[in-house]
């Protein structure tokens, strides 16, 4: 069940950077560079096939002979092109596809928030209905809930690769999360997008957050808020993966993250998933941080 999850969400993926390429809102220029600079990226796993096929103008007969001519395999995927294949390729595309123009510069956002607020609900529905966005998957100690795909929702790695990965200086930031599992951002695809122009997301925990900001001022902090305290308490007790101590731990942790909201540059309540990402996402292609957006939260006090 999770191999068939993951691949209907690696479908999904693909066919939105397919359609982005399609409506010219992202370059196959871009969607290749991406695939090579990283082989965990939703670009390394395309076909280079369904790449052309997805450029305007093109159709199945004209690029099985472009394919024929540029020596590459009609099975042969972006990630895995010979050098010779690569340089064949960019330049075809150079020729042929219409350029998108880059944005002026990159955005690296922050999106943090409580637990059960929606930060991981949010996120996905970015990734699977914005392309152009870049979103960072994070490493974890923990095991994997129900419905949550390895390489997809996050890495689920075991302490003795993070303890390795950690001396290795291969996180852009880590933390331990409510006392028990440890999370942390890959660096290497972070700099990578970023140094191509891309906006990149990064869905971690507040103590990540302040770390980013520390190392990357530039950074833009976007806070993630319930609409109020009782939703947040029906949505954490309402997903079932928590024992009732967690829960109560969880809570506990999450009046002290709520406290921490001042330090964000934005604030976005997540009344509902497709709004919230809009937000998010309206943020990321705005040019810096700007003023802080104003957000109504009430909380409940015991």
């Amino acid at each position: 069940m999770a191999a068939s999850r993951a691949a209907v969400a690696a479908r999904q993926a693909r066919a939105s950077v397919k359609r982005a390429v399609n409506e010219r809102r992202i370059s196959a220029q871009s969607v290749l560079e991406v695939a090579l600079a990283s082989t965990e990226s939703i670009e390394s796993t395309m076909k280079v096939r369904d790449l052309l096929l997805a450029i305007p103008g093109l159709g199945p007969v004209r690029v099985a002979r472009i394919m024929e001519e540029l020596g590459i395999s009609p099975t042969k995927r972006l990630s895995g092109l010979g050098v010779h294949q690569q340089v064949r390729l960019r330049e075809f595309l150079d020729r042929r596809a219409p350029m998108v123009p880059a944005p002026t510069s990159s955005t690296l956002v922050v999106l943090a928030g409580p637990t059960a607020v929606g930060k991981g609900t949010v996120s996905t529905y970015i990734r699977e209905n914005h392309p152009e966005v870049c979103l960072s998957i994070s490493a974890t100690t923990r095991a994997p809930r129900p419905g949550e795909v390895d390489g997809v929702s996050y890495y689920f790695i075991d302490d003795a690769e993070f303890d390795r990965m950690v001396e290795a200086g291969e996180f852009l930031e880590w933390a331990v999360v409510h006392n028990h599992s440890r999370y942390g951002t890959p660096r290497a695809p972070i700099e990578a997008a970023l140094a191509e122009g891309r906006s990149v997301l990064l869905e971690i925990d507040i103590q990540g957050a302040r770390q980013v900001k520390a190392s990357e001022p530039s950074a833009v902090l976007v806070f993630l808020l319930p609409p109020t305290w009782d939703e947040l308490v029906r949505r954490l007790i309402g997903r079932g993966t928590e024992s009732a101590e967690e829960q109560e731990r969880r809570l506990r942790t999450a009046r002290v993250e709520l406290a921490a909201q001042g330090e964000f540059d934005h604030r976005v309540v997540n009344t509902d998933v497709q709004t919230a990402a809009a937000e998010v996402v309206e943020l990321m292609n705005a040019s810096g941080a700007g003023t802080p957006v104003a957000a109504s939260y009430r909380t409940k006090e015991n």
